[in-house]
């Protein structure tokens, strides 16, 4: 099945559960969609005068994050549970150039996710719930090459299924664990670089100009691995107006669709390592329209960096329930 194909059955297996849950509306033990849609946006801004000195630099940073969720007990015995995360933001610096006059350069990426994940569990009162998920990652920009422009790539589709388990529930506040079997496939817009080289000869032969031109070429690669992922939500009241949202993502793979093309290599055996994805949000409401959100996610995927990335924000903004 193609990307498009993948993703539209996504976007399908979402919106017919509406009409599936009016349905079953006149089931007593059905409840209504628990809904979630809150968008948040912090930014700092310096500036600096041509004609101040000390080397001070301006800059201008924005960060935008909207956070949905949709829940709902379609049936007695069947729960559904969609979450939607999306961030985006940048980075303006202020230089000085040969004369001392200040400018800015072009803003850089500083935030770049898209995260919707849908999982349907069915509630029999067992001790554990079995269950199915789908699970779509990307960014909507990939700026590693400043002169093409690629969008959501890298793309990863990750389907699930295997056993749940409520761990706790107490009014809004929930942890939630699965662990199960997972299939991965990664989408890359990739590109290859290609150098030529221009010689240009003087009529009399006595000068030689070789001029060196780059472009890039289109090289798309699909990866698919296949293994056991274990994922745990946890969504806490630390106080009232203080919220915790986290969510930790283990995954061992025991497959992969390029093995043989690493053999051999250093990276042999980097697919069979763990990789941990640990997002931590804390949440503090000073106002009704003003929060501070504190970020940490601890990422480790020896395929993409040997070493574990940390990445950490800080902000106060604007925030607003739009559900």
């Amino acid at each position: 099945m193609s990307l498009k194909a993948k993703v539209l059955v996504l976007i399908f297996a979402f919106l017919v559960l509406i009409p599936v849950s009016q349905a079953t509306a006149q089931d007593t033990t059905a409840t209504g969609w628990k809904t979630s849609l809150v968008f948040d946006m912090t930014a700092n801004q310096t500036a600096y005068s041509d004609s101040w000195t000390g080397g001070e630099a301006g800059a201008l940073s924005w960060v935008s994050n909207l956070n949905g969720s949709a829940e709902k007990q379609l049936s007695p015995s069947f729960n559904f549970t969609s979450r939607l995360k999306l961030s985006f933001g940048q980075t303006h610096t202020q230089q000085t150039d040969t004369l001392g006059n200040k400018y800015w350069e072009k803003p850089k990426k500083s935030t770049d996710l898209i995260d919707w994940e849908n999982v349907g569990r069915l509630t029999k009162g067992w001790a554990v719930d079995p269950y199915f998920a789908l699970r779509l990652e990307s960014q909507f920009m990939d700026a590693s090459v400043d002169s093409v422009k690629r969008y959501l790539t890298p793309l990863r589709l990750t389907e699930s299924a295997g056993i749940a388990r409520k761990l706790y529930a107490q009014d809004k506040d929930e942890i939630i664990s699965r662990l199960g079997i997972a299939i991965r496939e990664t989408f890359i817009k990739g590109l290859e670089k290609i150098i030529v080289e221009d010689t240009a000869i003087s009529v009399d032969e006595t000068d030689t100009t070789i001029t060196v031109y780059q472009h890039y070429v289109r090289d798309d690669t699909t990866l698919t691995d296949g293994g056991i992922e274990w994922v745990t939500d946890a969504k806490l009241t630390l106080h009232e107006n203080i919220q915790y949202t986290g969510k930790l993502t283990l995954y061992k793979a025991f497959f992969f669709s390029e093995k043989d093309q690493v053999q051999g290599k250093i990276e042999e055996d980097y697919w069979r390592s763990i990789d941990v994805n640990w997002e931590n949000i804390l949440s503090a409401k000073i106002t009704k329209l003003i929060t501070v959100n504190f970020y940490l996610q601890l990422l480790y995927d020896k395929q993409v960096e040997a070493r574990g990335r940390l990445k950490e924000t800080l902000g106060v903004g604007f925030v607003y329930s739009l559900l």
